[in-house]
């Protein structure tokens, strides 16, 4: 008799939130959505987690998934009170926003 028994193995990155967590600006996407986080590779065997490959602590965006490395003398920039994050050019509502289809003529 022969069984095949499916092996199943890799080396995922997981990420686990630490340190100050205090609101901070992403430089990619301008949201306040910067936290301090380690982030780990680990070899796994049928989705178990063995043994830690390489661990380095980061900056990530919770939006637009962005990792920095911790580098000494940096770090993101802090919201203020009261902060909104400015529209760039493709983002916001349409200039001539509003209801105004073509086919409709004007009663005379």
């Amino acid at each position: 008799m022969f069984f095949c028994l499916p092996i199943v193995f890799g080396c995922p990155t997981k990420v686990k939130v630490e340190g100050n967590q205090e609101a901070r600006i992403c430089p990619r996407c301008h949201n306040a959505a910067m936290f301090s986080a380690k982030s780990r590779t680990w070899f796994e065997f049928c989705f178990v987690p063995l043994i830690p490959m390489k661990s380095k602590h980061v900056w990530m965006c919770g939006i637009c998934q962005l990792q920095v490395n911790t580098q000494p003398g940096w770090e993101p920039q802090m919201t203020q009170p009261g902060y909104h994050a400015q529209l760039q050019g493709q983002y916001g509502p349409p200039q001539n926003a509003g209801y105004q289809p073509d086919y409709i003529q004007p009663q005379k």
